[in-house]
């Protein structure tokens, strides 16, 4: 019995070879269950600049400077079954992925 509908898969994290390989998984389990996939779609890298402080007192121009992205990638699972829906839930993802889900 199929589900009408989309599920939209958000994934955010520090790594980009983390987050490939999740959306791997991701793909591989949707399309054995017989669910149409489009995507990953590689969303805007978000890029945090940080300039510290080398030292506290003598030398205020000297600075370090720290840069922290975030990549996002967006998949949409078209047409879940209740197979699928199942082994997404099952599914073991690595630790460092934040993984928002929308039905």
């Amino acid at each position: 019995m199929a589900t009408k509908g989309r599920i939209r898969v958000r994934l955010k994290s520090y790594d980009s070879r983390i987050i490939d390989s999740t959306c791997q998984q991701i793909l591989d389990t949707a399309i054995r269950t017989g669910a149409k996939v489009a995507g990953p779609i590689p969303l805007p890298t978000k890029r945090m600049v940080l300039a510290v402080n080398k030292s506290p007192f003598i030398d205020k121009d000297a600075r370090e400077h720290f840069e922290l992205k975030t990549h996002k990638r967006l998949i949409d699972i078209l047409n879940p079954t209740d197979n699928t829906i199942e082994s997404l839930i099952h599914l073991d993802l690595p630790a460092g992925v934040d993984v928002e889900i929308k039905m």
